[in-house]
């Protein structure tokens, strides 16, 4: 294990040497020297030519760290993208600018993506695509998209992932996690943003994102639960050429989401179209529990007969029923002025920082305040993503974070009312939600809900009983062997025997000190 990772970081070294350029480059030397990173290139006989970026005095640091991502390619940029998210950790302005990053990067040549095709269709790809168009439609940090059509005419896109990328995402990771460790050890101002917890999420998510039958399986996952729904379209899946690296699915020919002037020469309802588009994702969020958490304009499409496309669900999130009744709870107490309530939902949700104690007395004023401002206003003049900012902000000051779900979640409600008051001013979220609201209130009372919790409670009730006597048994048996320990631990003892100690060794130090003067 020792040799593997020596091996590894010699050959990440050269990687190291690019990411410590580019931070030196927009003013993050002082960084670059406290984590360390100068020193080992030093003793590895690099030379790094320090340079700073043109007009980095009139950037701001948010600005910077974008800049310094999208020098860095890829992985950065989706990790950027993730940061966008985390409204419970960056104040609005480091948001925004992290939500600049785009995906767009110069598309792979044909020839260079041929052969890894040829191996996933394991055949010539022009005998299984007759029409194929080596000029890409769209290309991202992952992959990159060829229109196509399949013996019979029907017009497909295939979604190939660029290749040798997993190489160079899997360096990169085992980079930034080693980054993360250092910057918790060494920089204690920087820990509240909990660079390993973010990492590690993040690894998780883009491994998960790299496999683009995953992708498709959540696509038709999400079409089951609207197949009762012809207003909403999921393109098809071809499973017959959808593999790790290769996604079949039908082309979407529709009006991108931010095309609002071909919108209105289409002749569509640009208030009809807001309203599907929320209760969509409102059903998927609170009925379904799985949801596409990156519902921005260029992954939802508007059709003939004010239909809406959702493609590319290689971001999804996923609630589980207590969740969804809880996200009911705090959106219902917000809406009724139930400070209380939404003060209990979140520190149910939120996580300490370390070993941090919620202040719950503090944490309620300040929700109170909070809540107050709405109060007389009507629902129609609500601000979801406005409430929500400002709700992460409250749990920011307290040194509480949400868990990656939820995160997901409060990001996919900002970009859905971003894409409903771009389509119609004067749109109403809260109004919208408030019936979904309702239904999975009523739900988590219902009689057959009630019983199902009760037998799941009591079956959790006698699976203890039944093992109590084996425990007890096998207590019993450890104190008769001897192998029974019990530890009794005062705080105030342990103190004041440490206080102790650190006065017998300063004693000892003197008297010393004294016999050799």
């Amino acid at each position: 294990t020792m040799l593997r990772e020596a091996f590894g970081a010699i050959r990440d070294l050269g990687r190291v040497n690019q990411i410590a350029a580019v931070l030196i480059r927009y003013g993050f030397g002082d960084l670059v020297q406290r984590i360390g990173l100068a020193r080992t290139l030093e003793r590895a006989g690099r030379i790094l030519h320090w340079q700073t970026a043109e007009g980095i005095a009139q950037m701001t640091l948010p600005t910077r760290l974008r800049r310094s991502m999208e020098d860095l390619g890829p992985t950065f940029v989706k990790l950027g993208q993730v940061l966008a998210t985390r409204v419970d950790l960056f104040p609005p302005d480091w948001i925004a600018e992290f939500g600049r990053l785009q995906n767009g990067v110069p598309a792979v040549p044909w020839a260079r993506v041929l052969p890894q095709l040829r191996e996933d269709l394991g055949d010539e790809p022009h005998h299984v695509f007759p029409v194929i168009d080596q000029t890409p439609l769209a290309a991202a940090s992952l992959a990159q998209a060829h229109r196509a059509q399949l013996p019979d005419g029907t017009e497909v896109v295939l979604k190939i992932r660029r290749p040798g990328i997993r190489q160079v995402i899997e360096a990169d990771l085992r980079l930034m996690l080693l980054l993360a460790d250092v910057i918790e050890a060494k920089l204690p101002d920087l820990r509240r943003y909990r660079p390993k917890q973010v990492v590690q999420q993040f690894m998780i998510s883009l491994r998960r994102e790299l496999d683009f039958a995953a992708e498709c399986r959540n696509a038709e996952r999400v079409a089951h639960n609207f197949a009762e729904h012809p207003e909403i379209v999921v393109p098809k899946v071809y499973w017959a050429w959808t593999g790790e690296r290769l996604n079949v699915q039908d082309r979407v020919i529709g009006i991108e989401g931010n095309r609002l002037d071909e919108i209105d020469a289409a002749g569509l309802d640009r208030r009809e179209l807001a309203r599907r588009g929320a209760q969509a994702v409102l059903k998927m969020v609170l009925e379904d529990g799985l949801f596409h958490a990156d519902p921005h304009p260029g992954n939802v499409f508007y059709l003939p007969g004010n239909r809406i496309a959702f493609i590319d669900f290689g971001m999804v999130g996923w609630l589980s029923r207590e969740r969804r009744y809880q996200l009911a709870q705090l959106l219902h107490g917000l809406a009724i002025h139930d400070s209380e309530s939404a003060v209990h939902v979140l520190i149910d949700w939120a996580e300490a920082e370390g070993d941090a104690v919620v202040d719950e007395t503090r944490l309620l004023a300040d929700i109170d305040a909070f809540v107050d401002q709405y109060r007389g206003i009507p629902l129609r003049q609500y601000r979801l993503s406005s409430m929500l900012s400002e709700a992460a902000a409250i749990l920011r000051e307290h040194g509480l974070v949400l868990p990656p779900d939820l995160v997901l979640m409060v990001k996919a409600f900002i970009s859905l009312e971003g894409l409903g008051r771009q389509l119609d001013p004067d749109f109403d979220m809260a109004t919208q939600m408030t019936p979904y609201l309702e239904q999975v209130l009523l739900q988590r009372h219902k009689p057959t809900a009630m019983a199902r919790r009760g037998w799941r409670a009591l079956g959790d009730a006698v699976s203890l009983l039944s093992r109590a006597p084996r425990d007890l048994r096998q207590l019993l048996r450890s104190a008769r062997s001897g192998r029974l320990h019990l530890q009794v631990e005062i705080t105030s003892l342990k103190a004041f025997g440490e206080q102790i100690d650190r006065a017998s060794n300063r004693l000892t130090l003197g008297v010393v000190t004294a016999a050799l003067i």
